[in-house]
């Protein structure tokens, strides 16, 4: 089959490879209809994510039809449309049974790795590394779906575009929202106006916030988001602390959401120039300038909820205001299966159509031009979907 390979930093390419087959009784084979280039497959393509290997097959937002079952999965059968979540979770673990999927405790075969960076592992990821589990990702014509019985949604007749991004990034704009708590009468920041950061904007109109600002530097960014009813700052014209506190009367925003992580970008300044030379000489992993104006613009009292993903290590972590200021810090790959079937629902109703932040169409075998025009925002390029 074909799929989208990494083959180095800066680099793709699409090769012939071997097709899926069932290595277990849980697995299905699920035959690609459309999957997405997301914006944590630039840090693998940046090359800031380690463990990687030439000929990784990448991607992990998903979908296609049912092709094969193993003779384990009872709920699935052969002609059914699923979407995949991007975690790999087994269903069965302590994580899984309290819903915290994006951490179970079977999924990854590689979990030594991870305990040597982080302490403990997460769960397995398809495409993102062999530090997390090493699976073969769905940009891609075919996939193998570990666990499926448990993971895969169906999705009857509704079409690829409202419910492929089921699979990561409209989850993990939700669980923005949702480990913020953001309700009724809130003021809620969001850093990153990329497809997640849109994502967490729509999420907290739909549990109720009274406004979003949303922060970016690209005008469509910042326009699509005021489509959605955001408010809107660009970081490289104010200082946002103080375009914030002057926003909000002086309190600051009661929550703010990270959806930038850890190759945030900052319009100027000696901070800046620190992270990026800490960051080139491996002294430091991840730029958290977006964490660091989180945190210090965030009210009193308030909650600072992380999407963005980060990696490793940060500098220079504002602890004092932190703590001092009574601060909430939630963080997290999404637990997508527990949110998915709710937004279905959402999706279903008509509240929301997740294909607003597709720009851009291609072949799979137009990844590599994909993955450039994603990265270098050519062409006002929010979001790519991948046909194979």
């Amino acid at each position: 089959m074909r799929a989208n390979c990494w083959t180095g930093k800066r680099s793709v390419e699409v090769r012939d490879v071997p097709d899926p087959t069932i290595l277990n009784r849980r697995d299905a084979i699920v035959e690609i209809s459309s999957t997405a280039i997301c914006g944590s497959d630039l840090h693998l393509y940046n090359g800031f994510i380690p463990t990687m290997r030439d000929g990784d097959v990448l991607g992990h937002e998903f979908m296609g039809e049912v092709v094969e079952v193993g003779r384990g999965v009872e709920n699935l059968s052969v002609g059914d449309r699923v979407v995949v979540p991007f975690p790999i979770a087994c269903g069965v673990c302590g994580a899984c049974e309290r819903g915290m999927t994006a951490l179970c405790e079977n999924s990854n075969p590689n979990a030594g790795i991870a305990e040597k960076l982080m302490g403990h592992s997460p769960a397995a990821l398809f495409g993102y590394s062999h530090m997390l589990g090493g699976y073969p990702g769905g940009q891609a014509e075919y996939a193998r779906v570990p666990f499926a019985d448990f993971g895969a949604l169906k999705v009857d007749d509704l079409p690829d575009d409202k419910v492929l991004f089921l699979s990561d990034i409209f989850p993990t704009g939700y669980m923005g929202a949702d480990m913020a708590e953001v309700g009724p009468g809130d003021v809620v920041a969001v850093w990153g106006a990329g497809p997640v950061g849109q994502f967490a904007i729509a999420s907290c109109f739909l549990r109720g916030a009274e406004r979003v600002i949303a922060i970016d530097r690209f005008d469509y960014r910042l326009r699509l988001a005021e489509q959605t009813g955001a408010e809107t700052l660009d970081y490289e014209q104010v200082s946002v602390p103080e375009a914030l506190t002057e926003m909000t009367g002086g309190r600051g925003p009661d929550k703010c959401i990270d959806a930038v992580g850890m190759e945030a970008h900052h319009a100027a300044g000696a901070l800046h120039a620190y992270d990026r030379a800490k960051q080139a000489t491996g002294l430091e992993t991840d730029r958290p300038h977006v964490l660091r104006e989180a945190v210090m613009s965030c009210a009193n009292g308030g909650i600072v909820s992380v999407i963005g993903v980060y990696g490793g290590f940060t500098d220079k972590f504002p602890m004092g205001s932190f703590m001092n200021r009574y601060l909430t810090m939630r963080a997290g790959q999404c637990h997508v299966h527990r949110y998915m079937p709710r937004l279905l629902e959402h999706v279903g109703n008509g509240d929301i159509d997740p294909s607003f932040v597709v720009t851009h169409r291609m072949s799979l075998d137009d990844a590599p031009t994909g993955y450039r025009t994603f990265l270098e925002k050519v062409d006002g390029c929010e979001k790519v979907v991948l046909t194979p």
